[in-house]
């Protein structure tokens, strides 16, 4: 049904007399109007509009958990602006409001709230109840209490919801022009089909496949970690010297940060075009402490410069140990678990007697304990050279961990992207490249932030992994077979139907078997891991627009038309998006991505949780109003770094409330006689100036919207008001009120007709800035909301005033040296210029000055002798001399 406050005609030019309130005041517009808006469903989505009608918005679903920060105002401001603006236009905008709620951050949420910790071999307590609600800061890892991973879903699922409220009541006061009836969770039953039939259908077609490699892993987390949540940072270390053996006595050093993983050496490399070691390539060396004979190869990989030159390859140690294990087709010596500590697994590759007790004094031990161990014992042996020497290396840590990432062997499920070779059908036979071609296609905005995107196709080394060894997640819809040894076969898959979705394969079961068959053999086993919060959140423009639930709603509003979202997410959101719609449909997901820069502290940095450097919002919003924070908002382009400043929140209170005060002074000259905004009506010069002003801004503010610049609307509206409010309204006051009583009712009626249109339209061009302070001043005289009034448009009768802005101007700047005159001489604006000359730089201005002159005497008070000269010379365009005041008028005393 269509949104019955939605009145594009503005057609009736003469209105009744406005009711303009005795005060007015920005505080409290907030309860007032948002309750107004809901109550009225004045954003509602109209359900029967026509995909070309549309404006769909995939607006980014922030994580609920914890708090939001300024930030994330700042960012949905610029996308709220531009809702509204589209909206204004005439689109019926699809502007939904999702929660990321499942993942690692609301998992750590839940574990420090209620003081728990999840353990999936304990069985389901219905009747649990947390040690702890919110006050469990104190409570050590080791103290959290072990429960069921079913009992700990629901307290992540119970604190969400919590969360989620808090964050509503936040965007609605901060006015987001959200349709709150198009709601979903990441986690919710809908966005779990539509996950679980997505990965079932690049399985199908061959896009998603499991594989057992080495893999980055966080050892705090327990999970694998993607090349996209990587985060490259500064750690210390120490290079150690270690001799290899040469037979013959010779010895080789190489230097190492890694000590504690010798034992898990498999070669030397050097480059092959190293001449220190070309003598060594194709003899083996023996290894210091553990005695394991290692070849010494060549690969290119292999830095000359770096260290010795030459290096030990482990695994694995880091990403170049990966590449040179296979390609040089090692062999694989693990001796790292996935918690970290260093495997009890056998080592038969270890023979030597003082190797293999070297080897059980750092079994179990930490990496930090079992380096310690070696390098004392390579001491004492003397094939540890010198002493450490400290260093600074860059090392890979999981975005939200706090340890450096290992590598460790694990099974992985993993959806090509790109970032490795693979063999698909004919169509699906170039991923890179197809990729890149959509981050061409796609429109960014600003321009400059394309780059990010193919820089991160250009550089993927890896498809993405998304399989997580974590609990608050999406399932992977999978079983599989069981032989009859009892052993599970990860090559034999069992497949849910799509319709059976969502399911989880930990409690469901698979067709044709039983539930006594779990766990037996010739029976099945359940996939327990989940997939990458990002594999959900890759489908926001599917599960938002309805995929696979409500398929009316999906042909109306995808693709969507803009993907507002952050720089730093290009590589992981923006980019997954665009695989799997490019995988499932062959397209794109949105046809704009819109990137927000960041916030910065007063340092300059970034800010962010991580760093203890936010600030939250509500209280901004108490403090300034949300129009002023709003403002602060959109006075930042997209893709620019913003500096937090309240400063700035408290101008744009000052603009809201100027708004008001000047819309209140403008229109409430004509309560007697009604409102009339009819371009015809306008007649004098000064007032056809104003007009052809107006229509240079409504052009300008127009064209900025369409190029994705709200910075630049804001601008050339707030420009243009305060010269109006600041030059226009005082040099017609006279004529419009007729305080002398000279003024012809003609005259009177232009100025009024004048300020009238500029009030209407300015309160239209600032709505989606001042949402609050907009619909306030509209109630005085229209019906309906202004935020589904028709965007301002130049008439055919305001383009009569075109070339006529110029007066407008040539009458401010006049006026403003007047007054500058009598401020110097420390006298009111109110005194009488007995005699002044006014000199000008061109010819123009003085030819012109007439036109505006009426306007001018009464507003500067010119009652004598007014002299007009030029001078071509001066560096001002407009100055006074010879200037002689009169007696200032008597004070009137207010009643």
């Amino acid at each position: 049904m269509s949104n019955p406050h939605d009145h594009r005609d503005l057609t009736d030019l003469n209105l009744p007399a406005p009711q303009v309130p005795q005060r007015v005041s920005v505080d409290g517009l907030e309860e007032r109007w948002g309750q107004a808006w809901e109550e009225q469903q004045v954003y509602a989505f109209d359900r029967e509009a026509q995909r070309s009608e549309v404006f769909s918005i995939d607006t980014p679903p922030p994580t609920a958990s914890g708090s939001l920060h300024v930030g994330h105002v700042f960012s949905y401001t610029h996308t709220d602006c531009l809702a509204r603006y589209q909206r204004m236009r005439g689109k019926k905008v699809f502007y939904p409001m999702g929660w990321d709620d499942n993942g690692l951050p609301t998992e750590r949420r839940a574990q420090n709230y209620y003081g728990v910790r999840c353990d999936p071999t304990l069985p389901y307590d219905p009747n649990f109840e947390p040690p702890h609600h919110g006050d469990s800061k104190s409570v050590k890892a080791r103290d959290q209490v072990p429960i069921s991973r079913k009992n700990f879903i629901e307290l992540c699922e119970e604190l969400t919801k919590e969360d989620e409220k808090s964050f509503e009541a936040l965007w609605r006061r901060l006015g987001l022009s959200v349709d709150w009836k198009h709601q979903y969770q990441t986690i919710s039953k809908d966005s779990q089909k539509v996950a679980q039939a997505a990965f079932l259908r690049n399985l199908k077609r061959g896009e998603a496949y499991q594989a057992a490699a080495p893999g980055l892993w966080d050892v705090t987390f327990q999970t694998a970690v993607a090349q996209a949540e990587l985060e490259a940072r500064d750690y210390p270390g120490f290079y150690h010297a270690l001799a290899f053996h040469l037979a013959g006595g010779e010895d080789v050093i190489i230097e190492t940060t890694r000590p504690e993983l010798l034992a898990a050496c498999c070669c030397l490399v050097a480059h092959p075009d190293d001449q220190r070691y070309q003598h060594l390539f194709g003899k083996t060396v023996t290894s210091p402490g553990f005695n394991v004979e290692v070849p010494v190869l060549a690969h290119p990989a292999a830095e000359m410069d770096k260290g010795a030159g030459i290096a030990m390859c482990c695994t694995f140690g880091d990403v170049t140990d990966v590449q040179w294990w296979r390609e040089l087709e090692l062999p694989t010596r693990v001796i790292l678990a996935k918690d970290g500590r260093i495997t009890h697994e056998p080592t038969d590759w270890i023979t030597d007697p003082a190797g293999i007790k070297l080897m059980d004094a750092i079994r179990g031990k930490t990496t930090f304990s079992a380096r310690q161990i070696v390098v004392d014992a390579l001491k004492e042996s003397g094939e540890l050279r010198g002493e450490p020497q400290k260093t600074m290396r860059q090392t890979n840590f999981f975005e939200k961990g706090d340890r450096p990432l290992e590598i460790v062997m694990s099974r992985q499920w993993y959806i090509r992207n790109g970032g490795s070779d693979y063999t698909l059908p004919e169509h699906r036979d170039n991923l890179n490249s197809e990729l890149l071609a959509r981050g061409e296609e796609l429109k960014f905005h600003p321009d400059f932030m394309k780059v990010r995107y193919s820089n991160w196709v250009h550089g993927l080394h890896n498809d993405w992994l998304v399989s997580r060894q974590r609990f608050f997640g999406v399932p992977i819809p999978l079983w599989y077979r069981i032989d009859q040894n009892g052993e599970v076969d990860y090559d034999q898959v069992l497949v849910p139907t799509e319709e059976s979705l969502p399911i989880d394969p930990t409690s469901d079961i698979p067709e044709g078997f039983t539930a006594e068959q779990r766990g037996k053999a010739g029976g099945f086993a359940a996939e327990v891991d989940i997939l990458d919060t990002w594999a959900t959140s890759s489908l926001t423009p599917q599960i938002a627009g309805g995929w696979l639930r409500d398929e009316d709603l999906f042909k109306r509003v995808y693709p969507m038309d803009v993907r507002p979202q952050g720089q730093d997410i290009i590589r992981t959101w923006l980019f997954s998006t665009v695989v799997r719609a490019h995988l499932e449909f062959g397209a794109l997901p949105f046809k704009n991505a819109a990137i927000s820069g960041w916030i910065l502290d007063p340092d300059r940095k970034k800010m962010s949780k991580s760093k203890g450097n936010v600030v939250t919002p509500m209280g901004l919003l108490e403090k300034h109003g949300s129009d002023s924070v709003r403002y602060w908002a959109a006075a930042a382009r997209l893709g620019t770094d913003t500096a937090f400043e309240e400063a700035q929140m408290k101008i744009g209170r000052r603009l809201a409330m100027k708004l008001l005060n000047a819309s209140k002074f403008a229109l409430s000259m004509t309560e007697d006689a009604g409102l009339c905004l009819d371009p015809a009506k306008v007649t004098t010069a000064l007032d056809r100036a104003v007009i052809a002003r107006l229509n240079e801004v409504i052009t300008a503010a127009t064209e900025a919207f369409e190029r994705y610049d709200h910075t630049r609307a804001l601008e050339q509206t707030e420009s243009f008001f305060w010269d109006f409010c600041d030059n226009y309204l005082e040099l017609v006051k006279d004529r419009a009120h007729n305080f002398s009583g000279s003024w012809e009712s003609e005259l009177q009626d232009s100025a009024r007709t004048a300020l009238a249109i500029v009030v209407d339209n300015v309160t239209r061009l600032l709505a989606p800035f001042l949402p609050y302070a907009a619909e306030e001043v509209w109630s005085w005289y229209r019906t309906g909301s202004v935020h589904t009034a028709p965007w301002p448009q130049v008439t055919s009768a305001l383009k009569q005033a075109a070339g006529q802005a110029q007066l407008l101007q040539l009458a401010g700047d006049t006026l403003s040296v007047l007054r500058k005159v009598k401020s110097e001489a420390k006298v009111g604006q109110r005194t009488p210029f007995e005699q002044v000359t006014i000199v000008y730089a061109d010819d123009w201005s003085a030819e012109n000055l007439p036109a505006v002159r009426a306007d001018l005497d009464a507003a500067a008070s010119l009652t004598g002798t007014v002299k007009v000269q030029v001078n071509k010379e001066s560096d001002l365009q407009v100055t006074t001399q010879d200037a002689v005041l009169g007696t200032p008028p008597p004070k009137k005393v207010r009643k």
